[in-house]
């Protein structure tokens, strides 16, 4: 398993580590298998989208501050209940293919980390699995 930090810089945020996570595949030397990427945080997660329009970007943290805004009478004690939600609805892990040494994605795809609760240091625990014939 591979780890690498990162560091948002705002509340919510969504920080492309599509790059990272290549780097981590071609250093593996892997061919063919599958990556898992795992959020180990309860106040951030994980996606796959578009990434050629960064204002897609700034629309799904928009939608998401008003589906679930930040201050809603939570119960939550810490003040964070916000971010929880969100991140569950993002999801904590993403599962991509790799084929030729390279990441496959869409043509406009790319991997967000989600950040809800910052801005923080956080991890990001990436596997990457060879196939075996």
């Amino acid at each position: 398993m591979e780890t690498f930090s990162l560091k948002s810089s705002r509340c919510s945020e969504l920080i492309d580590i599509t790059d990272k996570v290549q780097l981590l595949v071609s250093k593996s030397g892997v061919s063919s298998g599958v990556c898992f990427v795992f959020i180990p945080h309860t106040t951030a997660g994980i996606t796959i989208n578009e990434n050629a329009d960064p204002s897609v970007r700034s629309d799904i943290e928009q939608e998401l501050e008003s589906i679930v805004p930040f201050e809603h009478g939570y119960s939550h004690s810490e003040g964070n209940s916000a971010a929880h939600i969100k991140a569950s609805l993002m999801g904590f892990s993403v599962t991509l293919l790799i084929e030729s040494g390279r990441l496959q994605l869409g043509t406009w795809q790319g991997i967000y980390f989600a950040e809800f609760d910052g801005p923080r240091t956080r991890k990001v625990w990436v596997k990457i699995l060879a196939n075996v014939v």
